[in-house]
């Protein structure tokens, strides 16, 4: 169990930040960014609001699954003013598997944008210091899909801060076919670090993607993230058994209702997905 969020400075009510992104929950509604506020809020902060967020959702019955990786895709920093590797949580009530949806509402989501990524499941907990064969191994199955995104600050203008808070920008994540790693782990360290996607709209190519822009690889964004997390006093530790995704591997791109997004591979072993917005 991880430890209680730690008490923060008066001048930053973490409990009511914390009450303020939990009631935007769902509504698609936006608010001011929090580092825009006289108050302000620190990276260390936004971490014990993620925590305090946690605790919320768990209250009304929602089920961590794992964990999302931001920003890991270093092509975008500029774009976004944010320029390092973020965090968040998924839960039961934001995954799915693509192979039982048909169509995923965004009417809840503000300014939602899709990425196509790597997702792990873990078998057992990396470390920080593993290389990319040991990493493998605490790795039970890897899978490509989607993460829709969304900003509860207008026009997707804030700070690294705020976006920790709002837990990461997550909005949903939905999973195509799951391969298990099994006695092919030299096979996926190989491929792992450089294959190609293509991510399309409407039949339509609109951006282009490598492994490599994911921290030179969806390994090493996974090592990034474990050495993250161990230095984080207030959130839950990782578990056999979660669910990591490991950041986009394209452009974050805007959706409306009505289109169909899908995803061709090269160079790996892995299914394109598609998905429709309704």
């Amino acid at each position: 169990m991880a430890p209680s969020p730690a008490v923060a400075a008066a001048s930053v009510d973490l409990s009511a930040i914390a009450e303020e992104i939990f009631t935007t929950l769902g509504t698609g509604r936006q608010i001011a960014p929090f580092t825009s506020r006289p108050s302000g809020l620190t990276l260390d902060d936004a971490y014990r609001i993620t925590a305090l967020l946690n605790q919320k959702r768990e209250a009304r019955g929602e089920k961590r699954l794992g964990r999302k990786i931001g920003f890991t895709n270093r092509t975008i920093w500029q774009q976004y003013n944010v320029h390092a590797p973020i965090w968040g949580y998924v839960y039961d009530s934001t995954v799915h598997n693509l192979e039982s949806i048909t169509a995923l509402p965004i009417a809840g989501l503000a300014e939602p944008r899709i990425e196509p990524e790597i997702v792990f499941g873990l078998a057992a907990v990396p470390s920080p210091d593993m290389d990319d064969t040991a990493l493998l191994s605490c790795l039970d199955w890897v899978a490509h899909g989607f993460e829709i995104v969304q900003s509860p600050f207008p026009d997707w203008k804030f700070l690294a801060a705020d976006t920790v808070a709002v837990n990461a920008l997550h909005g949903a994540l939905l999973i195509g076919p799951r391969h298990k790693i099994g006695t092919r782990g030299r096979e996926w360290r190989n491929v792992l670090s450089d294959f190609t996607i293509e991510l399309c709209c409407d039949g339509r190519v609109v951006d282009n993607g490598h492994a490599a822009n994911v921290l030179d690889g969806p390994l090493s964004a996974l090592r990034h993230f474990v050495g993250l997390l161990a230095g984080d006093p207030v959130n839950h530790a990782l578990a056999a058994g979660e669910i990591v995704t490991t950041g986009t591997l394209t452009r974050a791109m805007p959706v409306q209702p009505g289109e169909i997004w899908s995803t061709a591979l090269s160079g790996i072993a892995l299914d394109g997905v598609k998905l429709r917005f309704d």
